[in-house]
Order: C-alpha cells, then sequence, then structure tokens
C-alpha cells in the first residue's frame, strides 16, 4: 500500500465550504432515509475487524458537505451513494446528477443555497442511467419546471430505456442481491457495515424520474445552457449502457461521469446485471484523454472528489484507462492459453505501478469479479470441460459430496479443521455443501457464519465484505429480503408498452399456459397504436397492429392507464367503473392472463438451499 501518499485526504478537504446542520434527513412520513452521521464511528486506525485499506477508502467517503471545485462548480458530497454537482450560469444553475431520492438531493440543494444563495435550477444533467445519477431529480425541480420550459432535462441517447428497464426483466432477484451487495440489513459499525467503497450505501427515500428534453447523440455535441459552454463525448457501453463524459471549456473542467473513480469499478457488479465491455471502456477513455487532456485543470466525476492539475489528472485518467485495459487484454491471453474464469481470477496480478495508486484499489470492483466478466463477456458460463456441461444442481450436488465425506457431521467435522487453520475459503465451500443438504443443520450454520464474517473482516472489496457479512447475518438471524427496491411509481412509468408486456411475458409460468390461448388487442388513444398480445404454447408475444386482432377482446385506454393496469396500480374494475378504460369483448380474458403470472419471491433463500 502506499501508505505514505496522503493527497487524497488533502483533496478530499479541499474546497470545504461547509456542512449541513440537519444530520438527519427524514421522508414524508418520518423515515430517516440518509443519516450524515451513520459512519462518525470511523476514525483513527482500522479496528482488527476491517481491512485497513478499506477503512481508509471509508473514511475519504464520509467527508460531507458543500464544496467549491473551481469557481462556479460545486458538489455536495456525503448525501447518498454518488455526487451531486452544481455549476453555476449567468442567471441560473445546473444540476448534474441528483442522488438516489428526491429527500437526499433536497437536503443537498438546501446547503448549496444556504452558501450560495437562491439560484432557479435551468438545467439537470442526468451523466448516464443508473438511478444514483437521476433518482432525486424532483428533490431539485419540478415536472412543471421542465413542462414550462423552465428547466432542461439534458441526457445521453438512449437513457430512457435504460433507466426503465435495467432493473425490470430481472429486478426481483437483482434487488435481493444488491441488498447483500450493500450491506442493507447490517448494521454499521467495526463489525458491520462499513461502506461500499464507492459510497457508503444507498439511500432510501423516494426515487424519481422526470424524462429528457435534449438527447447528447454524438461526440462533439455542444450546448450553451444559461452562459454554460457545455461539449459532450459519448460512452455507451462503459459504466452504463447510456452514458456520456462532457467538458466545460470556460472552466477548464472535466466531468467523467462514472467513468473513472477513485477505485477500479465493476465490469460485472456482484448484484447481477449485463457485463460491461472492458475494451470499449479503455478506449473511451484513451478518446477522453485526446480531446482535452491537453488543456483541463481538473477532473471530476459523480462519485468521489476531484483530481486538480493538468499532468495528475491526465495521469489520473490514464491510470484508469490502463485497470479496464490490462484487465480486458490479460483474460484474453490466458483465455485463449486454456485457462477458465476461476484459474485466471487466481493468476492474473495487476502491474505494480496499478497496484501502487489508492484509485486503482479494488473496493468497489475486484479484480478477481472482474477477470471473470471478461471472461464471461467471451466465453459465457461453459469452461469447456464436459464434466461441467451437465453437472448437478446446487442441493442434488451437496447431498453426494456429503455422502462422500462420510455424512453431515464429519464434513461439518472438515469444515472446522478448515476454519482452524484459517482456510475461511475451503471451510466456506464444504459448508455450503452442508446447508444445502441439510439447512437446519444448527452447527453448521454457525460455523458458516462464523466463517463468512471472517472472509467479511478480511476483505478489501466493500462489496464483497458486505456479501460475506449478510450471509452470516441471515445464517444467524434469518432472512432479510429485499430492503431496498428500483421499481418506484415515476420509474414504472416511464417504461414504455413493449418493456411492460416484456416484463410480464417473463413472469408466464410456463407449463400452466401450455394449452392456453389469449389474445388481448390493446388500442392507445393517445399514442394513436395499437398492440396485441398473444399467449400461444406457454409464450407471450406483442406486435403493434393497424387493428385489433380478429375476435381479440380489445381494451381502448390511453398508454399511462394501461401501464398502471399491467403494474397493479390500478385494478381493472375501478378503471372500468371511472371509464378510463372501455372493453370489447370479455374483460375476464385479463383475467385469464393475470393467472397465468407466476409469483415472484423477494426473500428467495441465498445461502441455504
Amino acid at each position: 500500500m502506499p501508505s505514505a501518499d496522503e493527497r487524497d485526504f488533502e483533496d478530499a478537504d479541499r474546497g470545504f465550504v461547509g456542512r449541513s446542520g440537519t444530520r438527519q434527513i427524514t421522508a414524508t412520513d418520518g423515515r430517516v432515509v440518509w443519516d450524515l452521521d451513520a459512519y462518525a464511528f470511523m476514525e483513527g486506525d482500522a479496528p482488527e475487524t476491517v481491512h485497513p485499506s478499506l477503512w481508509r477508502q471509508g473514511r475519504l467517503l464520509i467527508k460531507d458537505g458543500l464544496f467549491e471545485v473551481v469557481p462556479g462548480i460545486y458538489q455536495l458530497r456525503g448525501f447518498d451513494l454518488s455526487v451531486m454537482s452544481v455549476i453555476e450560469g449567468d442567471s441560473g444553475v445546473v444540476v448534474v446528477d441528483p442522488l438516489v431520492s428526491k429527500e437526499t438531493a433536497a437536503a443537498a440543494f438546501a446547503l448549496y443555497t444556504e452558501h450560495r444563495g437562491v439560484r432557479p435550477v435551468v438545467a439537470v444533467i442526468y451523466s448516464h442511467s443508473h438511478i444514483d445519477h437521476f433518482g432525486g431529480v424532483k428533490g431539485v425541480v419540478s415536472e412543471d419546471d421542465v413542462r414550462s420550459g423552465r428547466t432542461q432535462i439534458i441526457a445521453p441517447h438512449g437513457f430512457m430505456e435504460h433507466a426503465a428497464s435495467e432493473n425490470v426483466f430481472a429486478g426481483t432477484a437483482m434487488a435481493r442481491r444488491a441488498g447483500y451487495m450493500y450491506g442493507a440489513a447490517l448494521e454499521k459499525g467495526p463489525a458491520g457495515q462499513v461502506g461500499t467503497g464507492l459510497g457508503q450505501t444507498v439511500s432510501t427515500g423516494e426515487a424519481t424520474l422526470i424524462p429528457p428534453t435534449v438527447h447528447v447523440t454524438e461526440t462533439g455535441q455542444t450546448l450553451t445552457v444559461d452562459g454554460v459552454r457545455i461539449v459532450f463525448q459519448v460512452t455507451p457501453g462503459t459504466e452504463a449502457p447510456a452514458e456520456m463524459n462532457f467538458y466545460l471549456p470556460d472552466h477548464r473542467a472535466l466531468c467523467t461521469a462514472e467513468n473513472t473513480s477513485h477505485t477500479l469499478h465493476n465490469v460485472l457488479t456482484i448484484r447481477g446485471a449485463q457485463v460491461r465491455d472492458a475494451r470499449a471502456w479503455a478506449d473511451y477513455l484513451t478518446q477522453t484523454i485526446s480531446l482535452w487532456g491537453d488543456e483541463l485543470d481538473v477532473v471530476f466525476a459523480s462519485h468521489h472528489w476531484p483530481t486538480w492539475g493538468r499532468a495528475q489528472g491526465v495521469e489520473f485518467l490514464g491510470l484508469q484507462r490502463d485497470l479496464y485495459s490490462y484487465l480486458h487484454d490479460q483474460t484474453l491471453r490466458l483465455l485463449n492459453q486454456g485457462y477458465v474464469g476461476p484459474e485466471i481470477a487466481e493468476m492474473l496480478r495487476m502491474p505494480p505501478a496499478l497496484e501502487a495508486v489508492w484509485s486503482t484499489r479494488g473496493y468497489y470492483g475486484s479484480v478477481s469479479h472482474n477477470v471473470k466478466a471478461v471472461y464471461q463477456r467471451y466465453m459465457g458460463w461453459y469452461d469447456g470441460n464436459p464434466a461441467h456441461l451437465w453437472a448437478h444442481p446446487p442441493v442434488a450436488a451437496a447431498q453426494r459430496y456429503i455422502t462422500a465425506m462420510g455424512g453431515v457431521d464429519a464434513a461439518v467435522g472438515i469444515a472446522r479443521q478448515a476454519f482452524d487453520e484459517g482456510d475461511y475459503r475451503w471451510a466456506v465451500e464444504v459448508l455450503n455443501h452442508v446447508l444445502f443438504a441439510d439447512e437446519d443443520h444448527i452447527p453448521a450454520r454457525a460455523l458458516q457464519a462464523d466463517a463468512l464474517e471472517q472472509l467479511g473482516f478480511g476483505a478489501e472489496n466493500g462489496t464483497w465484505r458486505n456479501a460475506f457479512l449478510s450471509g452470516a447475518h441471515e445464517l444467524r438471524h434469518g432472512r432479510f429480503g429485499t430492503p431496498t427496491t428500483a421499481a418506484a411509481p415515476d420509474i414504472m412509468a416511464a417504461l414504455t408498452v413493449e418493456q411492460v408486456f416484456a416484463g410480464i411475458g417473463v413472469r408466464i409460468d410456463g407449463p400452466r399456459a401450455w394449452d392456453e390461448h389469449i389474445v388481448l388487442s390493446w388500442v392507445l388513444t393517445d399514442e394513436e397504436r395499437t398492440h396485441v398480445l398473444e399467449v400461444r404454447n406457454g409464450a407471450l408475444n406483442q406486435r403493434v397492429a393497424d387493428a385489433p386482432a380478429p375476435g381479440s377482446t380489445t381494451f381502448t385506454l390511453t398508454r399511462p392507464v394501461l401501464i398502471s393496469l399491467l403494474t397493479g396500480a390500478r385494478e381493472l374494475p375501478a378503471a372500468l367503473a371511472e371509464g378510463s378504460v372501455s372493453v370489447d369483448g370479455d374483460p375476464a380474458d385479463l383475467g385469464r392472463l393475470v393467472d397465468l403470472l407466476a409469483p415472484v419471491d423477494p426473500d428467495f433463500a441465498i445461502v441455504t438451499a
């Protein structure tokens, strides 16, 4: 570790203006959705229960308040997982990435106005399509501000599609796993949740969304907003499928969204997502350096603290670029020698120059799981070994392993020996088989919790720590379900009709629907389009048609009413009674479709069968 390098602490304090006097941020119902003092325990040297490098990162991330980046650019840090930036124009301000929740965004902006005065928000920039960069928008502007033209909403091309859909199709599983990744149910403290490495955690207020009014479609596109000149670089497929960097030439300031941060990021987040393109990520950062490396004075982003100075900024961008380039190319080199993902993850070591810099440490992403992600992107789940082509699923495999080990008690004895020898990885693997063969075995549950806890205490990566400790928590106290969800009303309302229908399709109980044939037509009066849904052979298919399908039950309504019906926000009888829906045919056909939808389980087991 470069322990003598304290520049990060200087940079994290630089430009400090003031802290908020309101330390707990609450929702309208009185719930505390963010506590600015929740991590006050993170002072001094690291305790034995936290990796010292992760502890250091957390101490940097808990520095909250209003900070001046350069004259005219300010950041609100410590109010959520992400950072909100404010750019001052001639008469108003441009807000960049308004956090996760409207409550935290409003509190952060209130601190800005306390010190800089009341200024209208003339534009909001969403740098990319993840919820921590748009969810708090209604904390700083209203829909009326946007409809009236007083405020522009600027976002990269494809933003709405990805912002609305990312957590829809596999949303239940992703949200459940996110509870592990962010340690949402863990007590904050030296033996519990100490952060994620990217930010401390996510706020639990109301997520909101206002659709963009200006779409950035190409690199070099320039806008002038209230006197602020902005030059954009589109970077799709990097940290998000719709993302962009931008440069402020009058401030000589570069915003890199979430394409750079003071950590190695995720090529594949452990909550689950589509694999990101590490090669494209590196190439776009090369382009960033070519575009503005000769003139920038500061690099700031949507997480962490800025980097000042042209030489230091370019060095920072280059190190971040080299991270993803090296991971990509070296994984492919070893892949083509026949090694598989887990082998490469154990073999690959980062260059000393990258290991010796704090900003490239694996606090959020890790070399281990990023290598496996690159392997997955190119090769998929199958490693080419036919012994793995048709392996037994977890429970069946566990039963056979335990029998081969001489029974449950003998297997626990093997795990106990591994634990006593400090081989926690082997202890966890053996006990995983035990618990998938007999999840109620009390000694196995207790020992597995202890082993997972030790792995968590030793993890430099914040999300790994949270996952290990969340597993231990559930083994000791029972499943905690899904503490947070991104399925807020504004986000559900932003779904396209096609996305809503596709979301229904993934919930069809196929075997129950084998012999069903249902055809429904939907006439959308506000879009002047007709959609036809057909369930046949257990599959739901959709198409846009010129007219309702012959003989189908036809619903006539608006798109918002349709989405409210299909997402459960409104009941069909009530909609029929109020006249927002009319039906030609048998409305019970919709009930037949609904009856085919399988329930989702936001509390499914993870560390047991």
